[in-house]
């Protein structure tokens, strides 16, 4: 332990300070490339050589979804999972799951100074630094599978440095982080399918035909066999649930837990990648996994705390951290699908980064208004009253803007009047705000 820390600090207090302290090791929050990782990951003894399977996700939205359908699916059926998703919500031990459970503190404190140790103060960037603690802990800690959620792009995350995993899954790709993967869905889509490595099965949802194209190319061009949406496999609802068609298995399942008929599209490609593993899932499991998936933020109903005791009786507080036009489109579908039998509030805040103009678009015609709020834990947060703007351009009516949360849930339910729903919504960031808020 490093001797500036003080030993009577909480453990989570000194993860914090560790944290905080690595990120000063490189001037880029986000730089991407391999060489550094590969430089650590030597320096570490090449944990990720020695990791359980791996299934790797990448996507623009709905890759955390579906790892959280593949992990409920999988841990019901008996398998000791790991999972490294990102960002957290509220601590950061929520990106690293070891077999089933959140990564405990103390081994969390230790690996973090373990591998600040033998980065020896060189240049890394803070995703880096982490994404190599969870692979120390993955090849510590036996189990059957890992679940590997890329964090930005594919071709240089972090995380691309599995040679040969089990499955390689692409979600839903659109328009986002342009500054950092291009500015078109050509260029996004090839960062992302460079994830796709030769002999290994990639399975991937229905995409945009400029994404599909790339992707069809690059998969021939590195050898990869493609198993796309409606061709290699189908996934369908009917009365009682879904129905998923695969190359290797046909199986029944109860609609997934999470809400929205976005989700349906990402339960068929975690049930894809599992048809492509080696891994049994026996129908028990799949009844079970699909009924009790875990996904905080994601259209996410918050049922007790201090915000929600702020509403009148009979009103309902959601919570999605959605922040791209594919995340706008998915919940005006769900409002549409099954929130017409009472108005909606929207209080939102977003990252300077995003396109907010973009996200709001879909949101305009289904929601009764709109109130724009600061994110308190991001310097990057976009002022509400552009915010504001943008929701105006966007097409909303009805705008206003709050200092914070709890001030727009006080004025959105004054006076009160029927009943009605509040969708906080925007950015991850906000989301885990909230989250601490409401407790």
């Amino acid at each position: 332990m490093p001797a500036d820390q003080d030993v009577a600090q909480p453990i989570h207090a000194q993860v914090d300070a560790t944290l905080l302290r690595l990120t000063g090791l490189y001037p880029k929050l986000i730089d991407l490339s391999l060489g550094r990782m590969h430089r650590l990951l030597g320096d570490l003894g090449n944990p990720h050589e020695k990791s359980p399977p791996v299934i790797h996700i990448a996507g623009t939205n709905g890759k955390g979804s579906t790892v959280a359908i593949m992990r409920a699916v999988l841990e019901a059926a008996g398998y000791k999972v790991h999972v490294y998703t990102s960002p957290h919500l509220v601590r950061f031990a929520e990106r690293i799951r070891l077999v089933g459970d959140l990564i405990d503190e103390a081994l969390l404190l230790a690996l973090l100074e373990h591998v600040e140790a033998a980065n020896a103060g060189k240049p890394i960037t803070f995703f880096e630094v982490t994404t190599a603690v969870a692979f120390l802990a993955f090849a510590r800690i036996p189990a059957d599978v890992v679940l590997l959620e890329t964090g930005l792009g594919g071709r240089f995350d972090a995380t691309n440095v599995i040679a040969k995993p089990t499955v390689t899954a692409l979600s839903s790709i659109s328009m986002d982080h342009m500054q950092y993967l291009g500015n078109t869905l050509a260029l996004i889509a090839g960062e992302k399918a460079a994830i796709m490595k030769p002999g290994v099965p990639c399975v991937s949802v229905a995409q945009e035909a400029e994404a599909a194209a790339v992707i069809a190319q690059a998969a021939a061009e590195i050898g990869a066999p493609l198993k796309l949406q409606n061709a290699a496999w189908r996934i369908e609802e009917d009365h009682s649930g879904l129905l998923f068609t695969g190359e290797h298995n046909t199986w029944k399942t109860p609609l997934p837990s999470l809400p929205g008929r976005h989700q349906i599209g990402n339960a068929g490609l975690a049930l894809a990648a599992l048809d492509q593993s080696p891994f049994a899932i026996p129908a028990f499991a799949l009844r079970s996994g699909m009924r009790h998936i875990a996904w905080p933020a994601r259209a996410q109903k918050l049922k007790k705390g201090p915000l929600t005791h702020m509403l009148p009786g009979g009103w309902e507080l959601w919570l999605d951290g959605g922040h791209n036009a594919g995340g706008g489109a998915a919940i005006a579908a769900l409002v549409q699908d099954q929130w017409a039998d009472a108005p909606l509030h929207l209080i939102c805040g977003m990252l300077a980064t995003k396109v907010a103009d973009d996200y709001l678009r879909p949101l305009a015609a289904r929601a009764a208004s709109i109130t724009t709020v600061p994110i308190p834990s991001s310097d990057a947060g976009l002022p509400p009253a552009e915010l504001a703007e943008a929701a105006k351009r966007a097409g909303f009516t009805t705008i206003a803007v709050a200092e914070n949360v709890a001030a727009a849930l006080k004025a959105i339910a004054a006076p009160p009047s029927g009943r009605a729903r509040v969708l906080i919504c925007g950015s991850l960031y906000l989301a885990g705000d909230v989250l601490k808020q409401n407790g």
